[in-house]
This record gives C-alpha cells, sequence and structure tokens, in this order.
C-alpha cells in the first residue's frame, strides 16, 4: 500500500486561496520534472505481457494504476485501476465528501483527498500513476498529477482533456492520430519563458466530423514532458484516452452505480 512520503503537501480543503497557492509552489519546487524510473520507458507496450518492461521476471515487472472520479450528489467516487500490461490486477474505490467547489487550478484540493484515500485501500504499490488532470501543465506548475506525485514520492503524469494554460508551439486543430507539439511556458505559468512543460498529443483522431480533440499530456513527478508524452502514447490503445485512465474511468462510474444502488 503506498503512504505519503510527504505528509506537510496533504491537500487540505479548509486552507484559503494564498495558503493552496502557497502550497503549491513548495510542491512544484519539489517536484522533479526528469525521469527518475525503475524502468525503461522505450519498452513499454500494450502488446506485450508485462507492458514490454523486460527488466525481469513478471512478478518485477511495472504496475501502472489509473486514478480518475466519479461524483455523486457531493461525493466523490475515487477508483483506481492497476494493470501489469493487458492484465487488470487490481481494482479499488474510496467514497469521500467534497468540501469545496471546483476551481480552475485548485483541483487537488477538491479531489486530492478523496484520491488519497483510494490509494489507502490499494494492496500493491504502482510504478507509475496516470491521472485523469494536469501535472505541470498548471499555473504554479503543480496540478493533481504533481501534486499526488511528490506527495507519494512516485512517478506521476497528468492527462487532461483541456488546456488550463501555456500555449502550443504548433495549432491544434484537426491533427492526425499520432502527432503532438509542445506545450510552452507563457505569461501565466510559473516558469521561465517557453519551457516545456508537457505537450499536446492527438491519440486518436477520425477522417471525418466529428474531430476530436487532443490530450494535454504533463509531467507530474519523477518524469520528463517528452517521457511522459511516450509512455501515454504506448499507454493508448485504440480510445481516445490512455488505458490506465480509460480503465480507472470506466470503473469510477461502476463504482458510482453501485455506491447509488445500495443508498
Amino acid at each position: 500500500m503506498p503512504e505519503p512520503v510527504r505528509p506537510e503537501f496533504l491537500p487540505d480543503p479548509a486552507l484559503d486561496r494564498e495558503a493552496m497557492e502557497a502550497l503549491q509552489r513548495d510542491i512544484a519546487d519539489a517536484a522533479r520534472f526528469a525521469d527518475d524510473l525503475r524502468f525503461d520507458p522505450a519498452d513499454v507496450s500494450l502488446d506485450t505481457p508485462g507492458m514490454g518492461f523486460d527488466a525481469g521476471p513478471p512478478s518485477e515487472t511495472a504496475l501502472v494504476a489509473g486514478v480518475d472520479q466519479a461524483f455523486l450528489d457531493d461525493r466523490a467516487v475515487s477508483a483506481i485501476v492497476v494493470s501489469r500490461g493487458d492484465e487488470v490486477v487490481e481494482r479499488t474505490y474510496s467514497v469521500t465528501d467534497l468540501s469545496i467547489p471546483y476551481i480552475p487550478g485548485l483541483l487537488a484540493f477538491r479531489e486530492g483527498g478523496p484520491i488519497v484515500d483510494a490509494l489507502a485501500t490499494l494492496e500493491s504499490d504502482p510504478d507509475l500513476y496516470v491521472l485523469d488532470g494536469s501535472g505541470r501543465i498548471h499555473f504554479r506548475q503543480a496540478g493533481i498529477a504533481t501534486h499526488v506525485g511528490v506527495l507519494f514520492d512516485a512517478p506521476a503524469i497528468g492527462v487532461a482533456k483541456r488546456l488550463l494554460c501555456g500555449s502550443p508551439e504548433a495549432d491544434v486543430d484537426g491533427r492526425p492520430a499520432g502527432w503532438r507539439t509542445p506545450i510552452l511556458a507563457d505569461g501565466r505559468v510559473d516558469a521561465p519563458p517557453d519551457t516545456t512543460i508537457g505537450y499536446a498529443y492527438q491519440s486518436r483522431q477520425y477522417d471525418s466530423s466529428p474531430v476530436i480533440n487532443p490530450l494535454y499530456v504533463s509531467p507530474g513527478h519523477r518524469v520528463s514532458a517528452e517521457t511522459a508524452v511516450d509512455l501515454v502514447a504506448a499507454l493508448c490503445d485504440g480510445y481516445k484516452l490512455p488505458e490506465p485512465t480509460r480503465l480507472a474511468d470506466a470503473y469510477a462510474d461502476e463504482a458510482k452505480g453501485e455506491v447509488a444502488a445500495d443508498e
């Protein structure tokens, strides 16, 4: 079971906005947006057992956790699906009351606590977390993937459906599947101008309408922007979302249905 390594970074929804933003800057300072992985990302593939992590026998290959949430009234149903390649090895969820509304840039203070509660129910200890949300593509370089990654000192990637901040290096409209372009820091980001803080990645596209928009992939902790988008590309399997978050999204909805049915 993963446990917080930096408990001082536990998301506290009781903080005022100024204190939340200050904590995020401290988290960004503690984050490492460079590769520090126990596996070779070049070996990742959904087509082979163990996702292609060939450094050891199956029991030693990497575990990837997808994290997503569904909502029921004023509660979050936080779901985690842990996979080894195309094999799901664990699914778990928790239900947590929400304390504050959604505020752009402060998502972790609304949903981070519920995610921590769900992680506390895990039996496995994932090597990589893929979260629905941003990592370094964030005003203070500390989106929910950075917050969770630093809190647990674990490699983490954020995969968002919308661009929170930063500027794409190239126009993203109507691009073919597999296309990518850097997202560069702009005046809204606490990073040197033109720093690559993530990528727009076109995971899937139709030949005709409706056009699918790209994903926005960014490092959370212990992974570089370039490796983050490479991993997401390797984890996509014909759907818009990468398999970890696609499975977690589906399980969150399933768990939400179970909770509602029991009430």
